[in-house]
């Protein structure tokens, strides 16, 4: 059993910064591989980035590739996005996720979920 708590989401102007952190509880923490999906008002969950297990191969989609970073501290149990030249089409609610599959990108092979955290750019 793996419980996810994401934070660090808040209000921030097209252009910049934010890190979203994901603290997990559960001693396999680092057994799972990793995800952030969002879910914007209307719209379905899409993936943005995944991280595997260990931290040595990442994942992400076309609309943030180059822009967001995904990492991962197992020692802390904490998987973090990192984003950067934001815009107003990231706002979203943001979460985290665990998948015992491998290169997971699909909601469906998620197993465990946190309650997500609102990221809101202005333009």
């Amino acid at each position: 059993q793996v419980q996810l708590v994401e934070s660090g989401g808040g209000l921030v102007q097209a252009g910049g910064s934010l890190r979203l952190s994901c603290a997990a509880s559960g001693r396999t923490f680092s057994s799972y591989a990793m995800g952030w999906f969002r879910q914007a008002p209307g719209k379905e969950r899409e993936f943005v980035a995944g991280i595997s297990w260990r931290g040595y191969s990442t994942w992400y989609a076309d609309s943030v590739r180059g822009r967001f970073t995904i990492s991962r501290d197992n020692a802390k149990n904490t998987v973090y996005l990192q984003m950067n030249s934001l815009k107003p089409e990231d706002t979203a609610v943001y979460y985290c996720a665990a998948s015992a599959k491998s290169r997971p990108s699909r909601s469906g092979e998620y197993d465990y979920w946190g309650q997500g955290t609102q990221v809101t750019v202005s333009s």
